[in-house]
């Protein structure tokens, strides 16, 4: 049996090997030529420390020494990558860059094949890869498309889950943006399309409790591919979501979340408009709309995903109030032409 390990990079790089049976992560690295941190591969000296963000695997402490990985550490969830035998997938942080432990990019090329106007503000399209298996990442993380015959690159979050053929995107149509004009003048399908990446350590860990979801405007994106994910593993905690916007026609792939909620008890979601011309029944802000109760008293892990001002925003509100959430989550985006 192999196991998918994804290793979580400083620099926000993520890069995904396989672990076979009672293989362990470090052998598994540089057998695909990932040269993690590591020295004695003996549990002896502790330079090969990682922490386990998700999964299950052996490292019993008879495979090290006190001095490479104490008993608080590794029930905290630290782990000495050269001892850990992954028994499921896993997400694994690993303390240093990318670029020392000599890990490249994926570059994955493709074809067009959706192109959609979702709204004035909004625009959805999907494209192909020609090596699907290989397009593997964490739902919530993003990668940098190229803006076809140039040398620039957009940064945008996978609106889709990972292991399926297309890679899905919804983007904002920002007026004379590149990316924009190419999308709405210019794109034909069939048109090829290129874009690296895994990059970004926005996204959805383990639920473990209850959960609230904060999106605003193109935002929704890493939300739509968690949310499918959690459609096929399920979850055991309430998840609840605020989704806000500035104008009314903003509000888009709301029946994507209204299939979610039916099919889902364990799922909820309100949505609101900032603009005081909206006639959407909730105005203001999404701080306005959490409900008290979703915050658990504290013991609730919050993501946030939406333009600078709403993340500074928000993360004055959880400043400011008598609950800490457990953890606080967020990726905060400015369009490249700003």
């Amino acid at each position: 049996m192999e196991y998918n390990i994804a290793l979580q990079f400083e620099d926000g790089i993520t890069g995904f090997i396989k672990c076979e049976e009672d293989e362990t992560v470090a052998e598994a690295a540089y057998r695909q030529k990932y040269n993690i941190p590591v020295d004695c591969l003996d549990g002896a000296c502790g330079t090969c420390r990682c922490h386990c963000e998700s999964g299950s695997y052996d490292m019993h402490p008879d495979m090290y020494i006190e001095e490479a990985l104490t008993e608080t550490e590794a029930n905290d969830g630290y782990v000495l990558t050269c001892q850990m035998i992954p028994e499921s997938d896993c997400v694994i942080k690993v303390p240093t860059s990318s670029e020392a432990c000599k890990v490249s990019k994926s570059v994955f090329k493709g074809k067009l094949q959706q192109l959609n106007v979702l709204s004035e503000s909004t625009i959805h399209f999907g494209v192909e890869v020609d090596n699907p298996d290989a397009l593997v990442f964490l739902p919530g993380q993003y990668v940098n498309i190229t803006i076809p015959d140039s040398d620039e690159t957009r940064s945008y979050s996978f609106s889709s889950m990972p292991s399926t053929n297309q890679a899905e995107f919804v983007v904002r149509n920002i007026p004379n943006g590149k990316m924009s004009t190419f999308l709405s003048d210019i794109a034909k399908l069939g048109q090829d399309i290129d874009f690296e990446g895994p990059f970004g350590s926005f996204y959805l860990r383990p639920i473990v409790r209850p959960t609230v979801f904060l999106a605003g405007g193109t935002g929704i994106a890493p939300f739509l591919s968690m949310l499918k994910s959690l459609e096929i593993s399920g979850a055991h905690h309430p998840i609840k979501m605020v989704y806000g916007v500035t104008n009314d026609a903003d509000l888009i792939e709301i029946e994507k979340l209204e299939e979610v909620k039916k099919n889902h008890d364990w799922f909820d979601y309100y949505t609101c408009v900032a603009s005081e011309e909206s006639v959407h029944e909730r105005k203001g802000y999404v701080t306005s709309h959490v409900e008290a109760d979703w915050l658990n008293d504290g013991d609730v892990d919050v993501y946030l995903c939406g333009p600078l001002a709403m993340v500074d925003a928000v993360s004055n509100w959880l400043d400011t109030s008598s609950l800490k959430p457990s953890n606080f989550y967020y990726e905060k985006f400015t369009p490249s032409e700003q």
